[in-house]
């Protein structure tokens, strides 16, 4: 067994109590993670207020701020295969997809710290003589982060990174899912040489998370996670009318027209579904594909998902490791079984795999003769993958906007024409063409609807952590007058 502290102010503690976590490869315990209390929540808080208002770190210049990211941006890097090995014996994430994201997170970093001392006021052109007015942008306050346990490093990144870089001070709750990561990321951290209570990172459940977003010394909270949490942090904010960025779930729409290159969309649809076990918001979870080629691709799809290598997440070679948690695996079985007696087709998977661990095969369900099936509607978290056909191009669209969210969609055409209509015509955040699930510290991330509101990732990320002040400054030397006086 391992121990993990959690990191208040500067310095490394046990939390009032503490929890085991399951390695999902196993279902087994390995680590013992400290729980943290209200009364942490509130020493953590306090910590991040000091902070925000203390000499240090409130008179560092931006460009100063940007060298601190940069460092830990190097430190992240350097330690990227520590982390990816404790997220893969966390979480149950194959060790190929968290070595290789960890990688890239340390590029969010980079971003933030350039960016750091490029966020800038503006001068009005006011219609007053003898007055000089302009805007500055002064970090928001105490930021309350609240990520799951998928992609942890990656969803933190897109909140630390902007909150540090505006000036802000954050404290970070980890999921009591796995979060070996966050609680080593913290470390890493403390090594790069930012005053203390800058990051404060906790974990712990509901009783946590309350006390953090409710808190009230918090300004805004950055939240990753479901909606129904979601709507409990919106109500929770109440009491400190703390602003709110949420990244919620997906019920991603992937659309493959008769002209598309076939091999290109069925790759990115094993990528998009079946990549990190399916437990990803952006998910490409409802495959809409033209009926002319429904036959073809579905074939070619069934053959690449029973291809899959499903096996232990450590090793190099696994494709699909397990589920994260057993309760995954049943929502998964219960969502299957639902949706086989409302009509649906299983093509392959749908069964647990009978060995140690969460393990849940790749599975497609062919709802074409079930548009009610609850697969098509509800977020499954793992690999299952939902088929509809269409015959046009405006049956196509709506199937697509037929849905609650709008974080992600995948467009496979060839034609530019048609491409640019169904762009302008997805209600959702994100459009990929021809490509799915990239992504960038340049470009926004975020979507519409039950996939939340705000954006991660790029410029306006940062400024939605700052709040605009307005200086108003009068020129002229001559006396005000006085305004009872009459003229």
């Amino acid at each position: 067994m391992q121990d993990f502290q959690q990191y208040i102010g500067g310095a490394f503690e046990d939390g009032c109590a503490s929890f085991d976590s399951l390695d999902p490869a196993t279902g087994k315990s390995w680590a013992r993670m400290p729980a943290a209390s209200a009364q942490d929540v509130n020493r953590a808080v306090r910590a991040a207020e000091d902070a925000f208002y203390g000499s240090e770190w409130a008179s560092m210049t931006a460009s100063l701020r940007g060298k601190l990211l940069l460092r830990l941006a190097d430190l992240v890097a350097e330690n990227a295969p520590r982390l990816a090995e404790l997220e893969t014996r966390d979480t149950g994430k194959i060790i190929r997809e968290t070595s290789a994201q960890i990688a890239y997170v340390a590029e969010y970093y980079r971003y933030y710290a350039g960016l750091a001392d490029k966020i800038e006021g503006a001068h009005l052109p006011i219609d007053k003589p003898d007055m000089e007015v302009w805007l500055r942008r002064e970090p928001i306050g105490v930021v309350a982060a609240v990520v799951p346990w998928n992609s942890q490093l990656f969803l933190s990144a897109v909140k630390i990174g902007p909150a540090l870089a505006a000036g802000c001070t954050v404290v970070l709750k980890a999921s009591e899912e796995g979060p070996a990561p966050m609680l080593e990321f913290a470390r890493i951290f403390d090594q790069a040489g930012f005053p203390a209570g800058v990051l404060n990172v906790i974990t712990g459940g509901p009783e946590a998370g309350a006390a953090l977003t409710a808190h009230e010394k918090v300004a805004h909270v950055a939240f990753t996670g479901g909606p129904e949490t979601a709507r409990h942090i919106v109500r929770n904010s109440a009491e400190n009318l703390a602003s709110t960025s949420l990244e919620l779930g997906g019920k991603s729409p992937f659309i493959v027209f008769e002209d598309a290159d076939i091999e290109s969309a069925v790759n990115a649809q094993v990528s998009g579904i079946f990549a990190a076990t399916g437990q990803s918001c952006v998910a490409g979870s409802r495959l809409v594909v033209a009926n002319s080629i429904k036959d073809q691709f579905l074939a070619r799809l069934k053959e690449k998902a029973e291809a899959v290598v499903i096996g232990a997440p450590d090793d190099m070679a696994t494709e699909v490791g397990p589920l994260c948690t057993k309760a995954q695996r049943d929502h998964a079985l219960a969502l299957i079984e639902a949706s086989q007696a409302a009509g649906a087709r299983l093509v392959t998977g749908g069964k647990a795999l009978d060995r140690e661990g969460f393990y849940f095969p790749p599975t497609i369900l062919d709802c074409s003769d079930a548009p009610d099936a609850s697969c098509l509607s509800q977020e499954f978290f793992g690999p299952v993958l939902s088929v509809v056909s269409f015959d046009s191009e405006e049956e196509a669209l709506r199937i697509a906007n037929d849905t609650k969210f709008g974080l992600a969609s995948g467009v496979f055409t060839q034609s530019l024409t048609r491409a640019h209509r169904m762009i302008r015509g997805i209600r959702a955040g994100i459009v990929w063409v021809n490509t799915y699930r990239a992504v960038s510290p340049i470009a926004p991330f975020g979507g519409h609807g039950l996939s939340g509101h705000g954006r991660e990732g790029g410029l306006q990320a940062a400024l939605d952590y700052t709040k605009v002040k307005a200086v108003w400054l009068r020129t002229s030397d001559d006396p005000i007058p006085d305004p009872f006086v009459m003229r």
